[in-house]
């Protein structure tokens, strides 16, 4: 297993079953939290997760205790969003890849911070 190290978690992987076909693996956390860097109350959000594995597939229980590892980190949406997009195309490699941070509403504001790495081959309509 190849692993990428975030702050007190392990991003472990698999080989990809299927590595000569394109199949969408499509991942939500809806119990991601975080802690605001100015107030530190704590902020929510669903951590979807899409990508289309070359040779290598995300082991689902590191990527629930690594997603819990943030649960005390003082970072803003966009950084952590960006932080995590970083570890999963370190470690899976991808061919493509989307992380969308959903963050429910804090004093009436929502956010959502979208990254895609690679290109998203076009037999991939969903």
């Amino acid at each position: 297993m190849s692993k990428a190290k975030p702050p007190g978690g392990t991003l472990e992987t698999f080989p990809s079953p299927a590595p000569q076909r394109d199949f969408l693996v499509r991942i939500e956390a809806p119990e991601f939290t975080c802690v605001c860097p100015k107030t530190g109350h704590p902020d929510f959000a669903n951590m979807i997760l899409e990508y289309v594995p070359e040779k290598r597939c995300l082991e689902l229980k590191a990527w629930k205790l690594y997603i819990h590892a943030w649960r005390n980190v003082g970072i803003f949406h966009e950084a952590v969003t960006n932080r995590i997009a970083d570890d999963l195309v370190a470690a899976l490699s991808p061919r493509w890849l989307r992380l969308t941070g959903a963050f429910h509403a804090h004093g009436g504001i929502t956010t959502s911070v979208i990254i895609e790495h690679g290109k998203r081959p076009q037999s991939i309509t969903a």
